[in-house]
This record gives structure tokens, C-alpha cells and sequence, in this order.
């Protein structure tokens, strides 16, 4: 059965910009090729942990939501165990109301970006 996931993992901080993004199409790529589908995709960046993980006291967040056959998700969270790259993830499934939230706060997100533009573009017509 296809249900909706959410799955944010923390990146060692020692990981240039190619390799974070050699990571992120990784998993992408595993879960295309395990006929999942990609919802959507948020880099959150370079973040301080609340707890020291590994030394570590930063590290890359990537949030991933997907559509994917329920046994995916052990084969997903295989690979983020095997991955030296990965120091914590945690993967949640999305009831209905979860994924109404998520898409609110995406339209949310759409609409910051493009609220700025906005008024730029009606002060030019104002003058």
C-alpha cells in the first residue's frame, strides 16, 4: 500500500557542497528506482545540533516527503545506516491531516518567496 512519507536526515558538517548534493540525489534516485514518487524537497542547510553527535556540534539538514510502498522504508533507512555521510534521520508516515499541514506550509513558503517580488513591482508602477 502507497502512503506518504517524511524523511529528514543530518549530514556531517565536513561535507563540501558537491558531496551534499551527491548525497541528496542518492536517495532521491533510491527512491525513484524503488517506485517511489518525490512530493517535495527542502534543504534546510547548515544548522547547530542541540547535542554533540559523533564531535560534531552542526550539521546539513534535508528534508525529503515521498510517496512509497510501506516496505520502502526499511529498505531507505538501510542505506542511511550503511552511509558514513548520515549521522541521524528519522523517517515519519503522514496521516491526512499531516499531509494537509505539509501542504499548507509549502503554499506558505511559496507565497514569502514570491511576496517580496511583489511590491517591488507595484512601486514602479507608482511612480
Amino acid at each position: 500500500m502507497i502512503k506518504q512519507y517524511e524523511t529528514v536526515f543530518i549530514a556531517t558538517p565536513v561535507l563540501s557542497e558537491a558531496q551534499m548534493k551527491e548525497a541528496v540525489a542518492k536517495y532521491v534516485d533510491l527512491i525513484k528506482s524503488n517506485g517511489g514518487e518525490i512530493v517535495y524537497e527542502e534543504n534546510w542547510g547548515l544548522r547547530q545540533l542541540a547535542y554533540p553527535i559523533q564531535h560534531k556540534t552542526t550539521g546539513f539538514y534535508y528534508l525529503i516527503e515521498f510517496k512509497a510502498d510501506a516496505q520502502f522504508v526499511d529498505t531507505l533507512e538501510l542505506n542511511y545506516r550503511r552511509d558514513e555521510r548520515i549521522i541521524r534521520y528519522l523517517t515519519t508516515a503522514l496521516d491526512k491531516d499531516a499531509v494537509a499541514y505539509a501542504e499548507k506550509r509549502r503554499a506558505g513558503k511559496t507565497a514569502k518567496a514570491e511576496a517580496p517580488a511583489a511590491p517591488a513591482a507595484e512601486t514602479e508602477t507608482n511612480e
